[in-house]
């Protein structure tokens, strides 16, 4: 993307400079150095946050919204807006909202704004990718000014995670994909589709106006061309939008500082147990014990990552540490496959035991690491084909179930009903997320009790026996977990990143001193 021209650039600050009041635009020759500029890699598509579905959207939403609750260090959810948030039944929840709290457009933020934001949910005619959350909700209900009920149709321990929802005004219209009113941090003052966003500071934030002058959130399509830009200045911050490559370049520059943290996007190999070959669980453990997760892991992705033993991430509550890992033992694989009925036909040479195919997207990480797995694999005796597509493509066929081996990714996993919408056996597509066609009945029951159980020690116990047995039966193949990576000018200060990688802490960054006269 061609950078911004000194002119335009210029004019961007001093409209969001302007609507602070805190600068004189009088001079177009200064850049300040508390305008924070982000590159990213696409735009919102959606300033509504019940509507917004993409990452871009969601990024921004952050901003834009307060929430009844949010996610801790240890993936729990925690208040945020919402003073606390009780269970004094297995089928009510009840916030309490402070007092004080102003939307964008100085009104006052109440529990009838809240009933309305979750409400939308249950309108028939509200159209929503986000409705199938709310299934278990069956009305949100107005107790007084500070309080309101949530009143479900089952027990469900982990309905408060559909809390993390940004609160919109009583009467919020389709003018909010747009227009939108919050009470976060920012408020929007300008957006061009598909160049950028800026987001001026909300001077009577509940929680403090922010410590910056704005964010402009720049739309840099091409990651060379994002370090490029973070290079030459024009760009202060990229938050897990390089390649591991580029970030390995990046750490050279003086000017950069690059800070990471543990991530929770979960990278695997996924098998369709439908298939003849794959039904056979030696199979799949001997795929396990030929790959090189650690080669994976320190080469491909130049130790961004981690290697992953679940889809429950390390740093949650639920994650159980002494679930069955693979070590990479390709004679352990040779000899289940041995075992399986697929012996080397011909000793050492050319010809294999047996043969699969692997789909994986277009994407060059992903197409490289698929040459690795083949390779891995062949070391075994199994011959992999591989074969890569665009992404839409390729995930409408793991959901037809018009594969044996796939590679995809979860991204920003933070509650352990994940289990539930991955592996159990009511979550078979279209209806939910079990691509796989995994069942196990003794896995659908742990997960149901953990869904109903009321004490959280008593739900972690029965998560980490359903995780013990979802590795030992190998549906997937755990890879990797993403390293979140923020690649930033050495100017900035408060540079933070949690497990999920949200944009909430640029609300604390600063800047230690100005730029030079362009």
């Amino acid at each position: 993307m061609t950078p911004l021209r000194p002119h335009r650039w210029t004019g961007l600050a001093c409209l969001l400079l302007a609507l602070t009041g805190s600068v004189d635009c009088g001079s177009p020759t200064t850049r300040p150095s508390d305008i924070i500029v982000i590159a990213m890699a696409n735009s919102p598509t959606n300033f509504d946050p019940a509507v917004g579905l993409d990452e871009a959207s969601q990024k921004i939403h952050q901003l834009l919204f307060s929430s009844l609750v949010k996610i801790d260090e240890s993936l729990r959810v925690v208040p945020d807006l919402a003073v606390r948030v009780d269970w004094p039944d297995p089928l009510t929840y009840v916030a309490e909202l402070p007092t004080g709290v102003r939307f964008h457009d100085g009104s006052l933020l109440s529990a009838a704004d809240v009933a309305y934001t979750f409400n939308r949910f249950l309108d028939p005619e509200f159209v929503s990718g986000r409705k199938g959350a709310y299934r278990s909700l069956r009305a949100v209900e107005v107790i007084d000014e500070t309080h309101v009920a949530f009143r479900l149709t089952e027990a469900s321990a982990s309905f408060p995670i559909n809390l993390v929802m940004g609160i919109v005004p009583e009467g919020t219209g389709p003018e909010a994909a747009r227009a939108p009113i919050g009470s976060g941090p920012y408020r929007l003052a300008e957006f061009a589709p598909d160049d950028h966003t800026t987001l001026a500071p909300f001077a009577d934030y509940y929680q403090g106006r922010p410590n910056n002058a704005g964010l402009l959130l720049r739309v840099v399509p091409d990651e060379t061309m994002r370090g490029l830009e973070l290079r030459k200045g024009s760009v202060d911050l990229v938050i897990n939008d390089l390649s591991p490559d580029i970030v390995d370049g990046l750490k050279q520059e003086p000017h950069l500082r690059v800070t990471t943290a543990e991530g929770t996007d979960f990278a695997y190999l996924g098998f369709n147990l439908r298939d003849s070959l794959l039904q056979d669980k030696r199979v799949r453990l001997a795929v396990g014990y030929a790959i090189d997760q650690q080669a994976i892991v320190r080469y491909l992705r130049r130790g961004l990552a981690t290697p992953a033993i679940g889809i429950v991430p390390p740093m949650s509550w639920a994650h159980d540490p002494t679930v069955f890992r693979f070590e990479r033992d390709v004679e352990r694989a040779k000899a289940l496959l041995d075992a399986a009925g697929y012996p080397d036909p011909d000793g050492d040479g050319p010809v294999p035991r047996l043969r699969l195919s692997l789909k994986t997207s277009t994407s060059a990480a992903y197409r490289l690491q698929a040459a690795v797995i083949q390779q891995n694999l062949a070391e075994a005796g199994i011959a992999l084909e591989l074969r890569s597509y665009e992404f839409a493509t390729l995930f409408a066929d793991v959901i037809r179930g018009n594969v044996q081996l796939y590679t995809l990714q979860w991204v920003g996993v933070t509650d352990p009903d994940m289990l539930r919408r991955v592996f159990h056996s009511s979550q078979i597509p279209p209806g939910g997320f079990n691509r796989g066609y995994y069942s196990n009945p003794d896995v659908d029951r742990l997960i149901d009790q953990a869904t109903a159980a009321l004490d959280e020690d008593q739900r972690g116990a029965l998560y980490g026996e359903a995780q013990r047995l979802i590795a030992a039966d190998a549906p997937y193949i755990s890879l990797w977990y993403k390293t979140n990576v923020a690649v930033a000018h050495e100017r900035l200060t408060g540079i933070t990143l949690s497990p999920i990688a949200d944009f909430s802490f640029l609300q604390h960054v600063g800047s230690s001193h100005e730029l030079p006269r362009s």
